[in-house]
């Protein structure tokens, strides 16, 4: 297991995670500064804290202490005066300072496959057009040209819902995501490895580069002679899986480097382990970065879809969620990075207001929660109000277009920013007509 003596005798000396201030990204906040001073903005980068499922709204961010319907949940104090969330998120509660509450998201999507594509790439599944994840078109917007690693990266994604809700659509595999899955071993130390990435060792270095330099040749062949889309991506994604194999970046991928203490606040979790590895590579430069919180314990499938035993089954995943996005939040801030980094909370729907007769919640896309942090966000409030048995929204209904908009804005994005389908459409970011939560912005 884990020998932690040096760093217990030093806690005082990291109380509040000031560890971070010593970190091998010192140079950032320092960067940052300058960039300031020169009137520049500093590129902005997004980390998707997805909840598979259908988190309940009532029992994170939208509490009904008292009434029928918000069962024995109770709501607790957060830093911010006024607001209250669910005593599973105490942590959470503690940040509430550099987080935007959405109690008002609404839709008409009440099914998971076409919840999950709709909350995901900001549009409907219908028609001939592939559109691409919100990972894919943000991350191509975001791209930084000197990052080694590819743009979008998805830790331990459950697909099973809607692939093509985790996929490049439109824009092609070059914007596909590089999917990261945990392993863990017989002491519970959780890891991640991206397959594939080694040479075999049967392999020198020299006959490496001939078979990648014959590749090379081949693909360039091919492309002269079919100078279409397709060819292009297809050539651009092998680039980038060289470049990757080949970089420094990769280190990325050794939680071993980073203090143990700062390894047990965020948990030793897949999902735990699986946030600090997402701040590992929006420090290498990565753009966009999902972390997906499936189960407990790493468990397959969708754990947030609680028909049965919501209770209890919200309460051991928020043990698992409250450590690691509370700890990733204040890891960014020490480290100078939250200013520039947009950490967005979701998952396809709610939870219905009433409890059912197996103590569960179903499916409730007419009134639910998200949250957005960091880059661009003006923290510490609350966008939208539900009824007091939470069976409506009173004021501010938000939208998945408006939403994406937001997210845009946020990113020094223009949601009206195209790109061209596979049919030759332009497709905005954000569906024509969103517009973005200004109050929100900062």
């Amino acid at each position: 297991m884990h020998d932690n003596s040096i760093t217990r005798r030093n806690f005082s000396r990291y109380s509040g995670l000031s560890l971070l201030g010593a970190s091998m990204s010192g140079w950032m906040p320092r960067l940052a500064a300058q960039l300031a001073e020169s009137g520049a903005k500093s590129p902005r980068s997004c980390i998707l804290l997805w909840m598979s499922g259908g988190p309940s709204q009532m029992e994170t961010f939208d509490p009904k202490e008292g009434q029928a319907n918000g069962g024995p949940t109770k709501a607790i104090d957060t830093s911010v005066p006024g607001i209250r969330i669910a005593e599973n998120l105490p942590k959470i509660a503690s940040v509430m300072g550099d987080l935007a509450l959405i109690r008002s998201m609404s839709t008409k999507e009440g099914d998971h496959a076409r919840a999950t594509y709709f909350m995901r790439t900001g549009y409907l599944p219908q028609g001939p057009v592939q559109y691409p994840s919100m990972g894919a078109f943000l991350a191509k917007q975001l791209k930084k040209q000197e990052c080694d690693l590819p743009s979008y990266v998805s830790i331990n994604p459950f697909r099973a819902f809607s692939p093509a809700a985790y996929g490049p659509g439109f824009l092609g595999p070059a914007w596909s995501p590089l999917v990261v899955s945990s392993e863990t071993d017989k002491d519970r130390n959780v890891s991640f490895q991206v397959r594939n990435l080694k040479s075999s060792e049967r392999l020198s270095h020299a006959q490496v580069d001939a078979r990648l330099s014959l590749l090379n040749t081949l693909e360039t062949s091919f492309l002269a002679q079919r100078p279409d889309a397709p060819g292009s991506s297809h050539l651009q994604s092998y680039e980038q899986a060289i470049r990757m194999m080949k970089s420094d970046a990769v280190t990325a991928f050794q939680l071993d480097e980073e203090d143990d203490l700062l390894r047990d606040a965020y948990g030793r979790s897949t999902f735990g382990q699986g946030c600090l590895l997402a701040r590992r590579l929006i420090e290498r430069g990565v753009s966009f970065v999902e972390v997906s919180l499936t189960g407990v314990d790493g468990a397959p499938g969708a754990g947030w879809d609680t028909h049965t035993e919501n209770f209890t089954a919200v309460k051991s995943l928020c043990e698992v969620l409250d450590p690691a996005w509370a700890t990733l939040l204040t890891d960014l801030k020490q480290r100078g990075m939250l200013d520039d980094t947009l950490v967005v909370w979701m998952g396809e729907f709610g939870r219905t207001p009433q409890i059912n007769d197996n103590t569960g919640r179903d499916h409730w896309p007419g009134g639910w929660s998200t949250v957005l942090g960091g880059a661009g966000i003006r923290g510490g409030q609350v966008c939208g109000v539900t009824s007091e048995d939470g069976t409506e929204i009173k004021d501010t209904p938000v939208t998945v277009p408006n939403l994406i908009a937001t997210i845009c804005r946020a990113l020094n994005l223009d949601p009206a920013t195209t790109n061209l389908s596979n049919i030759g459409r332009p497709i905005p970011l954000a569906d024509h007509g969103a517009m973005s939560i200004d109050a929100l912005l900062g």
